[in-house]
């Protein structure tokens, strides 16, 4: 009877580890409360590696030796697929490529409504060079002064803007920065109305007006609360229906990794038609939230999506940003239009 058992509890443990870790397979990864657990795959691989040495210790014991094995022989495997996922999404890279005369610069970054000094934000963007700077839960006024302390340290930028409801609450505002020399920008009027966008914070949808240059999208999707997550899954739809265009520029607080995304993907996009630059260029397992937690132990969250016309040739999470204020770390990618 007892070795009936534990067949059965290394089956449904078995069943679990798999779950986990091939969760789009299983179609869970989009479920409460599976899409939070997955959030975190690398808490779920230092879990399974915990788990494997518990049961290797419990295998001493004579009576147990085959359960316990059994147990630890998945786990360690569970363990090995996970960590090498993270490692093929990329463990985190130190610096940019040099910039060249066509690279186009893009940093996200969440910066928590007022508890990040504009200052602060301006300074970062300059030194990364940022051409295309996406702010959620950002209002124009915090956005507007971020542009003045741009252009007072010499680079100007025109200041964008999407905002739903008249409430105090930052996270209704997206703020959007473009350099001028991508030319004039104007967001479009369905993201202005909300009749087109993310379902309760606003994303904003910005089209050069000339017609030259890409559509640039600054993200905010909903988080996945339980209370939220049909509208998340809409958001995340809506995000990929964004990116059909061969030249969009998608960069924002999507609130989903990677894992999230897979079932949405397009003819090898990881969203719609779009790519993902940090896993792309080696930094796509470094959590950009939150920053209450090593950078390897966070989720990544936050993302800068390319379409065909661009490809990526680096990326970097600012983890040295982790005391200015926000829950969230700057991600800044380098992108070059494809000849």
């Amino acid at each position: 009877m007892l070795r009936v058992l534990g067949v059965l509890l290394a089956v449904l443990f078995a069943i679990a580890a798999a779950v986990l870790t091939w969760p789009v397979f299983f179609r869970v990864d989009q479920m409460f409360p599976l899409a939070q657990a997955i959030s975190f795959r690398p808490l779920i691989v230092a879990g399974f590696a915990v788990t494997a040495l518990v049961f290797l210790l419990f295998a001493l014991a004579r009576p147990l030796r085959g359960f316990a094995l059994s147990i630890a022989a998945i786990a360690l495997v569970a363990a090995g697929i996970g960590a090498a996922t993270l490692v093929s999404r990329g463990l985190g890279t130190t610096e940019l490529p040099a910039e060249t005369e066509t690279s186009v610069r893009v940093m996200t970054w969440n910066t928590a409504g007022e508890a990040t000094d504009p200052a602060a934000v301006a300074q970062t963007a300059v030194a990364m060079s940022a051409d295309i700077i996406s702010l959620p839960e950002t209002t124009i006024e915090t956005g507007e002064a971020i542009a003045i302390a741009m252009r007072e340290l010499g680079s100007p930028m025109w200041a964008h803007h999407v905002e739903f409801g008249v409430d105090s609450w930052d996270a209704r505002s997206t703020t959007l920065l473009i350099t001028p020399e991508l030319g004039d920008y104007s967001v479009i009027a369905s993201s202005q109305d909300g009749t087109s966008n993310t379902a309760v914070l606003p994303s904003a949808v910005a089209m050069p007006i000339d017609g030259e240059g890409p559509i640039v999208v600054a993200v905010h999707a909903v988080a996945p609360r339980e209370e939220y997550m049909d509208q998340w899954r809409d958001d995340l739809r809506w995000l990929a229906d964004q990116c059909v265009d061969e030249d969009v520029i998608m960069a924002g607080d999507f609130n989903a990794t990677i894992d999230h995304m897979q079932r949405l993907g397009v003819d090898g996009g990881t969203l719609g038609h779009c790519r993902d630059a940090a896993a792309d260029s080696g930094n796509g397992a470094l959590g950009t939230w939150s920053t209450r937690v090593p950078a390897l132990l966070g989720a990544p969250i936050d993302h800068v999506m390319y379409s065909s016309h661009w490809r990526v040739t680096g990326s970097i999470v600012l983890k040295s940003m982790d005391d200015s204020g926000s829950d969230h770390r700057p991600l800044v990618a380098q992108l070059e239009p494809v000849d």
